[in-house]
């Protein structure tokens, strides 16, 4: 599954966390978000006010991006299920967020051949 801004919100949800409302809500197609994995900063395109808390799904989902004007969870992992707060597929950057898309049609493909 891939969860994509209010997506990762029910996901959230789903697996026992809870939202909380910012301060100031993220607008605009120039925030600026860290993936925790490599270290890249990528540009990324945002419009919501609420954003899960991470230590309300921390034993079930891994934290994978965070933005960097607050450090709030921008992102999250779990084995089958990929999440990130924001809209990679408005692709404010060249193609930042691009290789989201190529890691969610990889892990389908290896889901398929499992059960085949």
């Amino acid at each position: 599954m891939f969860g994509i801004c209010l997506g990762q919100q029910i996901i959230g949800q789903a697996i026992g966390g809870y939202t909380e409302k910012l301060k100031f809500g993220h607008h605009g197609i120039n925030q600026p978000v860290k993936n925790l994995r490599t270290g890249r900063i990528e540009i990324t395109s945002q419009n919501h006010g609420f954003v899960v808390a991470p230590a309300s799904v921390s034993t079930k989902a891994n934290n994978t991006y965070n933005n960097l004007n607050d450090k709030t969870s921008e992102g999250m992992q779990m084995s089958k299920t990929i999440s990130v707060q924001y809209h990679p597929e408005a692709a404010p950057g060249p193609h930042d967020s691009e290789y989201l898309f190529l890691q969610f049609v990889q892990m389908m493909k290896e889901e398929k051949e499992k059960s085949s």
